[in-house]
């Protein structure tokens, strides 16, 4: 790309210097770096494009979140206020550059549950259409079609995703619609929900974001970042109502977005091994992807470990106190 035409379309002031090739790669597209005059910019590429109407709730979430002191990079948009623009054929969107490391599922299990809160107070009532993703089974019919592709096509889980299958099929047993729904970011996984070369954490890609339950976001959270361990169950739900979060984990029905969520995944990621594309170009990284679910599986067992861990807990204050600001 052409920096010094990608810092004036946004007007970052002089460009001083493009990486020379991507940082970092997601599920979504690529990361650039770019340093200006006026600082240092991600700058990102995405594999399919979009249109504004298509990311105005998610942007606006997010900067929403970032006002009120979530701690996420500050969007950056054109002179004319759009999302996105095209440099050299390419649809790119930018945000403030922030110093990130690897993902930790060992994070501070307070801070997580503090920044969750204050990103669900944050989000205002939404009842448009939930999407299927977040709310909708694979099935049964679907997981057997699926592994006996895998197994023609000699994939080297299929065996395992195989001795999981019923375990999904019963955990599918427990998804309720949701009871209330808020804008959520609704991909709040550990690649995600970033440690910070400061100290801090940091949420990126709010892409995702739309309508969702934010106990069962809440319940996403729990799995991801205490999984079998109470006690961080426990620490995390407690700062979380302490921030005055909104949401509660009380019953199997809260893991429906998480089970949800996770199937499709493990559906997607076998998909893409069957059939590289951008998203996962080599098998081993659809794999790798997969084996994410395989190697620490969402059993029944783990969440009803979660789910006793928060269940009970001290009465709650009538008046939540102000979130905290600072992360």
């Amino acid at each position: 790309m052409d920096a010094v035409d990608l810092a004036r379309r946004f007007g970052l002031g002089k460009a001083t210097r493009l990486s020379a090739a991507p940082v970092a790669r997601g599920r979504q597209g690529v990361v650039w770096r770019l340093e200006t005059a006026d600082g240092s910019w991600a700058v990102k590429v995405p594999f399919h494009e979009s249109d504004e109407d298509a990311v105005r709730v998610s942007t606006a979430f997010q900067e929403a979140a970032h006002a009120a002191g979530v701690p996420t990079p500050r969007v950056r948009r054109t002179p004319h206020g759009s999302v996105f623009d095209t440099v050299d054929g390419k649809q790119v969107r930018v945000y403030e550059w922030v110093d990130l490391r690897a993902p930790d599922v060992g994070l501070d299990p307070a801070r997580v549950g503090a920044v969750t809160a204050a990103i669900h107070r944050v989000g205002v009532p939404d009842a448009g259409p939930l999407d299927p993703w977040y709310r909708e089974p694979v099935g049964a019919d679907h997981w057997d079609l699926l592994i006996e592709r895998l197994r023609r096509a000699g994939a080297p889980f299929a065996g395992r995703l195989a001795g999981l299958r019923d375990e999904l099929v019963a955990l599918e047993s427990w998804i309720e619609p949701p009871e209330t729904l808020r804008i959520c970011h609704r991909d709040l996984w550990a690649d995600n929900f970033l440690p910070t070369a400061d100290g801090g954490v940091c949420v990126i890609d709010w892409e995702n974001s739309g309508p969702a339950d934010p106990g069962q976001e809440l319940g996403c959270v729990l799995f991801e970042f205490a999984r079998a361990d109470a006690g961080r169950a426990r620490a995390l739900s407690d700062a979380y109502r302490q921030a005055g979060g909104p949401a509660r984990v009380d019953r199997r029905g809260h893991f429906s977005m998480l089970i949800a969520q996770l199937g499709h995944i493990a559906q997607l990621a076998a998909a893409d091994w069957l059939e590289p594309n951008p998203r996962s170009p080599r098998r081993a990284d659809s794999a790798a992807w997969i084996g994410e679910i395989l190697d620490e599986p969402h059993t029944r067992e783990l969440l009803d470990t979660v789910l006793a861990a928060v269940r009970t807990r001290p009465a709650e204050h009538s008046e939540p106190p102000a979130p905290r600001m600072g992360y």
